[in-house]
């Protein structure tokens, strides 16, 4: 049997109270790491998404850029303009989807500009509008909301987006932060 003594002489000795201390902090640092691993997962993966679905529109083929016939203006050089683009994603399919590879489709809003030299931001050339990106082809797909002779845009867009993102895409397009990065990123690129 243990007596008191001997129990104070055990709690009193310094190893014991390291190992304590130790314990407590490594539990307390796996249980921080895992709750930060858990948070950051989804932003992480919102980043991957934005940064594949602006690469994408951004060395696209004119083609697929093309709103209602527009396109950039003939210039004195035969050098392809850059197009720079902002991106808001309102969604993915499958929604659980924890890694880039597993997303399948993306709907989202763009609004790019044709970044041609001297030409301000104003008066540029831009292509906007909700999108549903295709990211299971390489290239992705990029398919735009537009408007035809028979069907509305409204209704385009709702045929084409789930209602939950057909709503947003109503109602919102670029965060400001995401129109002022723009707007840098253009003025350098338009060399202005």
């Amino acid at each position: 049997m243990i007596s008191r003594e001997n129990l104070a002489r055990w709690y009193r000795h310094r190893l014991f109270w390291v190992a304590v201390i130790l314990l407590a902090v490594s539990a307390g640092t796996v249980v921080l790491v895992n709750r930060a691993d858990q948070e950051t997962a989804p932003a992480d993966l919102q980043a991957q998404i934005v940064a594949r679905m602006r690469t994408t529109l951004e060395q696209a083929d004119p083609g697929q850029h093309n709103h209602a016939g527009h396109s950039a203006q003939p210039g004195a050089t035969a050098e392809k303009p850059p197009v720079i683009c902002g991106i808001r994603v309102y969604g993915y399919e499958p929604a659980d989807a924890t890694a880039l590879a597993d997303v399948r489709k993306v709907y989202g809003f763009h609004l790019c500009g044709v970044a041609e030299q001297k030409r301000p931001w104003d008066v540029a050339v831009k292509l906007a509008g909700p999108l549903i990106m295709d990211m299971s082809t390489n290239p992705p797909g990029i398919q735009v909301v537009e408007a035809t002779a028979d069907v509305r845009f409204i209704d385009r867009l709702r045929e084409m987006f789930p209602a939950r993102y057909a709503t947003l895409a109503q109602e919102e397009a670029l965060t400001p932060a995401e129109m002022a990065e723009q707007r840098r990123r253009y003025d350098a690129a338009a060399g202005l």
